[in-house]
């Protein structure tokens, strides 16, 4: 009975010699390969591999080069930049892609921002995505304006944002070295005056004054009908009030009880109409006295009048 030799079996060439009387067949085996041949053969494959990955890496830095090439000549002529300000970023570009995008903002607490204010401090537009809207970067913008004490931001997905503020009260205006700035109850600065949307808040004016403006409310108050026509008040030395009226008269209130004074000066208009006269400074720092300072204008034609009247029995000839 034959040997069955597997077909897969490597079969290798017979040498003279072979004994047949065993029925078997005798194989040769190939000779080993040389140690100086097994190194040419590795030194070919390191260079074969080395070949590969330098055209690899200069495959790819070609490619880098010239991605860097758009890139920079895009940002120097502008279109990036453009884009960026027309698309969004790249990334939420992509984020908007995949659903996320910026649809409704609900805005609430705000009296005297606009929309457009808040939105344009917290950077937000319909480019932004929900995804990579950072609310607490949002929250922190708008707490940096002025008239913002506090605000909160929520996302809520697939493509909402709420966004609550919390305004600083505008309570007066005061001014100081030719500037005017808006200031709270307390007397903080919220902002600078910018238009005339506050120009009806109570005007001060003076170094310490915007810490006592409750002083001058109380001196408001007690002008009554006369609260219409001061335009500001004026503190001197951080120790009394001036009152600046519109028609330019200045009224210069006494360090004790300036309230008081003020609502003599609200009882000569009703019964002598003394602001109605060519004056230019009405004086009552002196307790139960009122001394007013003429124009130049209405002190000549004083003194003109006086000069023309018939003097007295003891007068001169």
């Amino acid at each position: 009975m034959k040997e069955m030799i597997s077909p897969f079996a490597p079969v290798r060439p017979a040498f003279a010699g072979d004994d047949a009387r065993f029925g078997a067949t005798a194989y040769a085996e190939l000779p080993e390969r040389s140690p100086r041949r097994l190194a040419r053969r590795r030194n070919r494959m390191k260079f074969l591999l080395a070949l590969a990955t330098r055209r690899g890496v200069g495959l790819a830095l070609a490619t880098l080069l010239l991605s860097g090439t758009f890139v920079y000549g895009a940002v120097r002529g502008g279109q990036y930049e453009q884009f960026i300000a027309e698309n969004g970023s790249p990334s939420d570009l992509l984020a908007r892609a995949f659903g996320l995008r910026l649809d409704a903002i609900t805005i609430s607490g705000q009296r005297e921002l606009s929309v457009n204010e808040i939105l344009d401090t917290a950077g937000i537009s319909g480019r932004n995505s929900l995804l990579l809207l950072d609310a607490h970067d949002v929250r922190e913008r708008l707490k940096a304006m002025a008239l913002i004490k506090d605000a909160d931001v929520r996302k809520l997905y697939p493509n909402r944002l709420m966004i609550e503020v919390t305004e600083r009260e505008p309570y007066a205006l005061w001014q100081k070295d030719g500037q005017v700035v808006i200031i709270a109850a307390d007397g903080t600065a919220i902002d600078v005056m910018r238009d005339q949307r506050f120009a009806d808040l109570p005007f001060v004016v003076g170094d310490g004054a915007q810490a006592r403006v409750g002083e001058f409310l109380k001196i408001l108050e007690a002008s009554s009908d006369l609260r219409g026509r001061i335009r500001a008040g004026v503190l001197v030395s951080q120790r009394r009030w001036n009152l600046k009226l519109n028609s330019g008269i200045d009224v210069k209130l006494p360090e004790i009880d300036p309230a008081g004074a003020a609502a003599t000066l609200a009882r000569l208009q009703r019964e002598g109409r003394i602001l109605e006269k060519d004056l230019i400074a009405i004086d009552m720092r002196q307790p139960g006295r009122v001394v007013a300072r003429l124009s130049e204008d209405a002190a000549a034609a004083r003194a003109e009048a006086l000069s023309r009247k018939p003097r007295g029995k003891g007068g001169t000839t």
